[in-house]
């Protein structure tokens, strides 16, 4: 199952470089719906839109919803190169995404699984299928590269 999953995750991945130009932090996310047609696509933009909220995973979502001219995206899958944090998981979860595949785990922040587990709480009422680690070191090598050159290894 994860080989079929590493193409999505290889779709986010091209679309986090697109963040580089603007110094913002590498994170590609795009949104597939039921036959795996991409239907959303974004890319960190906090620093270039001056955003804290332009996060991957939200331009994906908006993107999806714009796209599809529905906020409920049932039935779609949601790729991204990195556990989504807070924030993101609570907009995956209330767009009824079906199920979230992501590249490398975030500790720090993590909401699906590391640090916090939002987008399987059964007290929620939608619950996401979470699968990590697909191309793993392909995504924490993107953060690793990118921290190296903007802030001296630190990842903070």
């Amino acid at each position: 199952m994860r080989q079929q999953l590493e193409p999505l995750v290889r779709r986010a991945l091209t679309e986090a470089r697109h963040s580089l130009p603007s110094g913002d932090v590498p994170i590609g996310a795009v949104v597939l719906d039921a036959t795996g047609a991409v239907v959303g696509r974004g890319h960190n933009r906090r620093e270039a839109a001056g955003d804290p909220t332009a996060h991957a995973e939200i331009e994906a979502l908006r993107d999806a919803a714009a796209r599809l001219g529905a906020w409920r995206l049932t039935g779609c899958t949601l790729a991204v190169t990195v556990e989504p944090c807070t924030m993101c998981a609570g907009a995956i979860g209330l767009a009824r995404v079906e199920r979230v595949v992501f590249g490398c785990w975030e500790p720090k922040t993590g909401a699906a699984g590391s640090l916090w587990d939002v987008l399987r709480d059964r007290r929620l009422t939608h619950r996401v299928e979470v699968v990590g680690g697909v191309l793993e070191d392909e995504c924490a090598a993107l953060l690793r590269d990118f921290f190296r050159t903007h802030r001296d290894g630190d990842p903070a």
